[in-house]
C-alpha cells in the first residue's frame, strides 16, 4: 500500500494517516506528519502552513519509501535516527534503545532527590549503568551544571552513541563512557546511580510489539530468565559504587517493583516508594544505605 499520486501537503498527509490507521499503526497523524516532513526536508511550521503547496512524484516516491518502513513496524525513530528525551536531541540507532517517555521518570526521581537534598549546584559524581544512547546521563548532566558523569554499557557501538550525543549536547566535557558488564572495574564512589537496564524475561521477548521485539537490540532488553539478572548484579555492585548518603535509582519493568525492592533489601538498602510512570505503573525506585545496615548472607 503507497499514496498513488501527487498531491498537496495537506492531502498527503490526510491520505498517509488513513494508510496508517488501517494498518493499525498507533499515532497514525502524528507518525504522518513527522515522515512527510523528514521526506520534505522541511520543519513542523513549514509543514502545517503549506499544507496546499503541490508535491512532487519524486517527493511522493520519497514519502512512500518511509512509509512502506513504518507499516513494516520499524519505529518512526528509527527512520528518522532521532528521537526527543527530556527536551533533548538525541541520535539512535539499532545499537541502543529509543529513549522513552517513560523513562524521564528515572530523571524525574533523581532530581527530586537532588533538589530536596539541596544538591543541585555540588559536584556531584554521576553513574549511569548501561547507558545506552546516554540519555539519562546526559538529561542529568543537563540540569546539573556542576555534575560529572560516567556511563557504562557492553556494547561499544551504544558507546559511540552516547558519545556522539554528549558531544552534539555539548556536554563531552563533563562525562566519561566505559565499556564493561554493568560497572566491573569502575572505580567509585558515586553520589547518584540511575540504571534502565534490561528487564525484560527472556522468553518474554517474542511476546513484545514488533516495533521493540523486532527492532530494540536484544542485549538492551534480555535480563534473564526471570528478568531479574542486572539488577541482581547493580544490587552485588552498589556498596562498593554508592557514596555514603547517596542514591541509586532503577528504572522498574511493569509489576517488578516488589522483586526488586526485596533484591535491593537483601543488598542491605533501603527503598522509598516508586515513583509512577504517567500510566500509573511504578517505573523508578529509589534506595540507599542506611549506616551501619549490611546486606543478607547467603545461608
Amino acid at each position: 500500500m503507497t499514496l498513488a499520486a501527487a498531491g498537496t501537503i495537506a492531502a498527503a498527509r490526510q491520505a498517509l494517516t488513513e494508510l496508517f490507521r488501517d494498518a493499525g499503526i498507533d499515532n497514525p497523524e502524528t507518525d504522518a506528519r513527522l515522515l512527510i516532513a523528514e521526506a520534505l526536508d522541511i520543519g513542523r511550521t513549514e509543514l502545517m502552513v503549506n499544507g496546499d503547496r503541490a508535491i512532487t512524484p519524486d517527493q511522493v516516491e520519497a514519502i512512500n519509501a518511509l512509509a512502506q518502513r513504518r507499516l513494516a513496524h520499524e519505529p518512526v525513530a528509527r527512520i528518522l535516527g532521532r528521537k526527543e528525551f527530556w527536551s533533548l536531541a538525541f541520535d539512535v540507532s539499532g545499537a541502543v534503545l529509543v529513549p522513552r517517555p517513560d523513562t524521564e521518570t528515572v530523571v524525574e526521581a533523581a532530581l527530586d532527590f537532588i533538589v530536596r537534598n539541596g544538591l543541585r549546584l555540588e559536584p556531584l559524581r554521576i553513574l549511569d549503568i548501561g547507558t545506552g544512547s546516554g540519555a539519562l546521563l546526559l538529561a542529568l548532566l543537563h540540569e546539573l551544571p556542576n555534575a560529572r558523569g560516567t556511563g557504562t554499557d557492553i556494547s561499544a557501538a551504544a558507546l559511540d552513541m552516547a558519545r556522539g550525543n554528549a558531544e552534539r549536547l555539548n556536554l563531552a566535557a563533563r562525562c566519561a563512557f566505559i565499556e564493561c558488564n554493568i560497572a566491573d572495574g569502575v572505580p567509585g564512589p558515586f553520589d547518584l546511580i540511575v540504571s534502565n537496564p534490561p528487564y525484560i524475561a527472556h522468553d518474554e521477548i517474542a511476546t513484545l510489539e514488533p516495533e521493540v521485539r523486532d527492532y530494540d537490540p536484544s542485549l538492551a532488553l534480555d535480563g534473564g530468565p526471570d528478568g531479574l539478572d542486572s539488577y541482581r548484579a547493580i544490587a552485588r555492585d552498589t556498596r562498593r559504587l554508592l557514596a555514603a548518603g547517596g542514591r541509586l535509582i532503577v528504572e522498574l519493568g511493569a509489576g517488578q517493583e516488589p522483586a526488586v525492592r526485596a533484591l535491593l533489601t537483601d543488598a542491605g538498602m533501603t527503598a522509598g516508594s516508586a515513583r509512577d510512570d504517567l500510566a500509573g505503573i511504578a517505573r523508578a525506585l529509589g534506595a540507599s544505605f542506611e549506616p551501619d545496615k549490611e546486606p543478607k548472607t547467603a545461608p
